[in-house]
């Protein structure tokens, strides 16, 4: 009886959950988020275009509307964003052996493979079953969706240093560094 308690005090001892700064993680699951956004975004047909405008006519008699790529239809982005944050299940919270740093770490690879790097992480193990990823995720999202959209529209080069560090101030300096 009492080297089964000991054994369990042991485990429940050793896989504690780890504190977490919550500041760096905004940051990674927001660097991540738009990362997942740009490679949704990279997939979509470029050829694939929608009209916008109104379907009002002018005091000419004509419509006013146009074709634009459907990457840059700002319904078609906001559904994207919308949808983006599932993608936080497929994330765990980790921290590189070598150093310590924290970091999310996609588990499985695009072309469907376990992620080499789960040899070089220590995996964190958490109360909330990384929930809270999806959590910060869709309130990035939501606050930031307008700035997001008119990035991804103009074509602006490194979107996530752009919301991440100088709209939204989520991440700090030295994480700015690392960006």
């Amino acid at each position: 009886m009492k080297i089964t308690l000991v054994l369990v005090t042991l485990f429940f001892y050793n896989t504690k959950a780890q504190k977490i700064d919550a500041q760096e993680l905004r940051c990674l699951v927001c660097k991540v988020s738009l990362d997942e956004l740009h490679k949704a975004v990279n997939k979509i047909d470029p050829t694939k275009t929608v009209d916008v405008g109104g379907y009002r006519l002018d005091s000419d008699g004509n419509y006013r509307h146009k074709s634009v790529s459907q990457a840059k239809s700002e319904v078609h982005l906001s559904e994207m964003i919308e949808d983006i944050c599932t993608k936080m299940d497929d994330y765990v919270r980790a921290t590189w052996k070598s150093n310590g740093t924290l970091t999310l770490l996609k588990l499985i690879t695009e072309d469907g493979k376990m992620n080499n790097d789960m040899s070089e992480v220590n995996l964190i193990q958490d109360d909330d079953l990384n929930k809270s990823l999806k959590y910060y995720c869709e309130g990035i999202m939501e606050e930031m969706e307008e700035n997001i959209i008119k990035h991804f529209q103009s074509g602006t080069e490194d979107v996530d240093k752009k919301v991440c560090v100088e709209e939204s101030a989520i991440c700090g300096k030295k994480i700015n560094e690392e960006l």
